[in-house]
């Protein structure tokens, strides 16, 4: 139990500072996001301490692969969910029919005045799979999935990406677009 704490812990805090906060230790991130494996190594030691052993068990056992670790094995980069700049270089493809958008039953009158946002992230999060927006949803309350029209946005201009852990990304999705069933 305490190493699967500890794993869950790491990942916490390289989330922390691989998506939002690399200030909070000094790291410096470059502009896709990769940052030195060593140099957060080193400078996560008074924070919270990692070593290559522990990186490489949270990028292997972590569900979401949040995490990715460059072909030399030289550098670490969170997937996606910055909120800071910088730029994953994803490509724009063609999305299935129909994503899902996994929320808290609270939001849904918000998100039908005003869509789904990115708010502080770079892009608004969509899954393939009704499970995985399940899940992401019931981790802010009573969870409600949303159907997203994506090939109809898509034929609209709207451009979307997926990102290296297979979650979909775009910039905001229009309520016009969005099934809200009886939610």
């Amino acid at each position: 139990m305490r190493g699967m704490q500890n794993l869950v812990a790491a990942s916490k805090f390289m989330s922390l500072v691989l998506r939002h906060r690399p200030d909070l230790i000094g790291l410096e991130l470059d502009a896709a996001g990769w940052a030195d494996i060593a140099t957060l190594i080193r400078l996560s030691e008074s924070h919270h301490p990692l070593e290559r052993a522990l990186i490489e068990a949270v990028v292997a056992g972590s569900d979401k692969q949040r995490f990715a670790i460059s072909e030399d094995g030289l550098r670490i980069r969170a997937n996606q969910g910055h909120s800071i700049a910088v730029e994953l270089q994803l490509e724009t493809i063609a999305p299935p029919e129909r994503l899902y958008h996994g929320t808290a039953s609270r939001f849904v009158d918000a998100i039908r005045r005003e869509g789904l946002t990115r708010r502080s992230r770079h892009h608004v999060h969509l899954s393939a799979e009704i499970d995985t927006a399940m899940r992401v949803g019931a981790r802010h309350g009573a969870p409600v999935v949303l159907v997203v029209r994506a090939a109809d946005m898509a034929a609209a201009g709207h451009a979307f990406h997926r990102s290296a852990n297979g979650v979909w990304l775009t910039d905001a999705v229009p309520a016009a677009f969005i099934d809200f069933g009886d939610a």
